[in-house]
This record gives C-alpha cells, sequence and structure tokens, in this order.
C-alpha cells in the first residue's frame, strides 16, 4: 500500500470540498474495492476522503413513486428492508445474493454503482429500473450514467447522495454467479412499468452493464419468458475469459432473461 494522506468528511459538502482540495484523491465508503485495490498496489492516490460517518447518506424510504435509497445504505439493509421487499421484491433479492455476509453488511449501494465494476448487480438494477442517481451536483438517468467498464457520468469531485428507484408494476432479477466471488457471470434485470419494459444486463458485456432492445420489445407484447424463445444474443461484444467463453455468457443471458421474466410475471 502506497502513503496517502486520510480525511474524514463531516457531511456532503466537506467531502466534496476535500476531493476538489486533495487533488489526486478517492472517496472510502464500503472500501470493498478501494481497500483491496490499495493493498495489491494497483492504485495510490494521494488522499482518502471518508465518507462512513456521513449520516444523510444513509436510508431507504418511499417518496411518491420512487424508492429512494441514500448512497451509504449497506447491501444487506437493502436486502432485509421491509419497505424494499414491499416497494420492488427483486432489489431485495438482487441484494442478497452480493458476496457474502461480510461484503453485504460492509459494501454500500453507492460504491458499488461509482466503482461499475463490469460484474457488479446494481448497474442492471439501476438500468433494469430506469433509476436516477442522484450526485451533489446533478441528476443523471441510469441510461446516461453507465459509460462503459468501470466508467460513469461522474465528476472528479462528484458525490452520488442516493439513488431514485421508481416503483414497477413488476420486476425480476436473475444472476448466474461465479461460485467463488459471487459476482455475475451473466445477471439480467427485467421490469415492466406501464408501457415502459427494460431488459438490462450484468457481467456479459465487454462495455458493461447493457440494454437489449429486441427482448424488451417481445415483453412488451407480452411479459412473459416464453415471448423471448428464440431470441438470443450474439456473442461479440461479450467478454470471454478463464470463467466463460463470450458464447456461453450469449447463451446464459438467454436463459437468465427468461428466468427473470417468469420471477417478474
Amino acid at each position: 500500500m502506497y502513503k496517502f494522506a486520510y480525511h474524514k468528511a463531516k457531511n456532503v459538502k466537506d467531502a466534496a470540498a476535500l476531493l476538489k482540495k486533495a487533488g489526486d484523491s478517492k472517496l472510502l465508503a464500503g472500501g470493498q474495492t478501494l481497500i483491496p485495490t490499495l493493498k495489491l498496489r494497483l492504485a495510490g492516490p494521494a488522499a482518502l476522503v471518508d465518507i462512513g460517518g456521513v449520516k444523510e447518506l444513509s436510508g431507504i424510504a418511499l417518496k411518491g413513486k420512487d424508492l429512494v435509497i441514500g448512497a451509504m445504505t449497506r447491501h444487506a439493509e437493502v436486502a432485509t428492508s421491509k419497505v424494499v421487499r414491499k416497494a420492488i421484491p427483486a432489489l431485495a433479492a438482487l441484494a442478497e445474493t452480493i458476496g457474502d455476509p461480510a461484503v453485504r453488511n460492509q459494501g454500500t449501494i453507492g460504491g458499488s454503482i461509482a466503482n461499475n465494476d463490469p460484474a457488479a448487480d446494481y448497474p442492471a438494477a439501476c438500468l433494469g429500473l430506469g433509476a436516477t442517481i442522484v450526485t451533489s451536483k446533478r441528476k443523471i438517468p441510469a441510461d446516461k450514467f453507465f459509460k462503459g467498464l468501470f466508467e460513469t457520468a461522474l465528476g472528479d469531485d462528484e458525490i452520488i447522495t442516493e439513488v431514485h428507484f421508481p416503483v414497477p408494476k413488476s420486476a425480476g432479477y436473475a444472476k448466474f454467479p461465479n461460485p467463488a466471488s459471487r459476482y455475475a457471470l451473466v445477471g439480467v434485470f427485467v421490469s415492466r412499468n406501464g408501457s415502459d419494459v427494460r431488459v438490462a444486463v450484468t457481467g456479459a458485456g465487454e462495455g458493461g452493464v447493457f440494454r437489449v432492445a429486441e427482448m424488451e420489445k417481445a415483453l412488451q407484447k407480452d411479459f412473459s419468458a416464453k415471448a423471448l424463445d428464440g431470441i438470443a444474443v450474439k456473442p461479440r461484444g461479450l467478454n470471454s475469459d478463464i470463467h466463460a467463453s463470450a458464447e456461453y455468457r450469449a447463451h446464459l443471458v438467454g436463459v437468465m432473461a427468461k428466468r427473470a421474466a417468469a420471477s417478474a410475471a
């Protein structure tokens, strides 16, 4: 681990100011990705800004037609929340599949979204539900937030404060996890909210999370697993590594999409 300065933020405004002042700095939320990266010397920021004690960044509530979750809310809280389980059961089920109990009790939804790991679960939920990511500066639709592998629309001194998930009529998530890491080899989130049907895939794309328009059109006509019969995702542009080939991931997208649709229906 390289040497760095440590700052503990009092509030969001203070955290943003520290990020801007420190220059080459990183936010420390749950630390489930950042700490191992620092230990392996794969990153060497000049400073860390700890937002773990910023209470305004935690919490779960229904506000109008949206389920609002604070950025520092832990995965375990999302998984066990009665509010989440009633409003969007698929989101609670998704949170329950993340990592192991230690990861779920330390990792945060904001940290996961900001890191945008190509195999993370929450990006699929954000894109699959048409969420809005609220930051210290603006509101960003999920369709414009995720830019590529580990890349988002966030500015250098911009902090995720909360995520607004529109409560859908129905939603489902299906995941084929790596047995060791529990990351998604392929995960598919499906939702229906009126005429808006979304299918978002994580774990498979070379560019990270993405939507499948052909599946969305089929589900708009018939929201059932059967409607996806015969629809295949092409291997081109999908990840191929020691865990699974692009062809196998393409197959899994179809299988997980059907399971997610069946769960939602």
